[in-house]
């Protein structure tokens, strides 16, 4: 029986063998069973980016593609070890056509929601190029990497989809007093967090008297009710417009 390590270079062709070819057909199959669960079904993102675009931070060219559906982008996206090497290539080829579906349409008055994101605050927790707190997601390139289905729910509901990433703790220290915020960094033996105001508080575990990891709670509260269906609309079609000028 190989071992996980031999398994691995079982699958990864030599370095002087050309890449197999894909087979985008094959490549929606294992895309839509593997995949979408994050990327979502037809590729417009969820809690993975969005992949309708032609152009994709962490893989300029076609072998960077495959090597990131093969090896992953830990700690968020797990490599696809299960797949054969023109399995991967079939879902690069696959992701490739993504890339050349035209963009969605977006309703809404973007301007207006400009001017929604700044009277509600949203500034106080997220960061556009340089402008804000980053207690929450950067947004500047938001509309490049998330479905505006996806942006509309993280309004309402943002607790249907919390990245791992902004985990919310809560540490009870030994005298009962209780810090809440992101974990930033976590190890066998300590844990560091940023609360609402920025401010970073490292602890040791083993003088803890608690430590809560709020798994599916997120820092940011729902909107649902806080804006009318028109403003909602505006704000995300702003929020979709964010994209790099380049």
């Amino acid at each position: 029986m190989l071992s996980c390590a031999s398994f691995a270079l079982a699958q990864t062709p030599a370095a002087d063998e050309p890449a197999p070819a894909g087979d985008p057909v094959l490549g929606q199959q294992r895309f839509e069973s593997q995949c979408a669960l994050c990327h979502g079904q037809d590729g417009s993102g969820g809690r993975g980016p969005n992949l309708r675009r032609p152009k994709l931070d962490h893989a300029p060219d076609d072998e960077a593609l495959r090597k990131v559906i093969a090896d992953g982008i830990q700690p968020e996206m797990p490599g696809a070890w299960q797949l054969s090497p023109h399995e991967v290539a079939s879902v690069a080829a696959y992701v490739r056509k993504l890339g050349a579906v035209p963009p969605e349409a977006v309703p809404g008055d973007a301007a207006h929601g400009e001017q929604i994101y700044k009277t509600k605050g949203c500034a106080n927790c997220h960061m556009i190029r340089g402008v804000g707190s980053g207690f929450g997601p950067e947004l500047t390139e938001i509309g490049a990497r998330r479905s505006v289905a996806h942006l509309r729910e993280s309004i309402v509901a943002p607790e249907a989809s919390v990245p791992d990433r902004f985990m919310l703790v809560e540490a009870v220290t030994a005298s009962g007093a209780s810090v809440r915020g992101l974990r930033m960094n976590e190890d066998t033996f300590t844990i560091q967090i940023k609360d609402a105001k920025g401010q970073f508080t490292s602890y040791r575990k083993a003088d803890l008297k608690e430590l809560r990891k709020l798994r599916g709670k997120s820092p940011m509260p729902s909107y649902q009710g806080a804006l009318t269906p028109e403003e909602l609309t505006d704000l995300v079609a702003y929020l979709a417009g964010l994209r790099s000028k380049s």
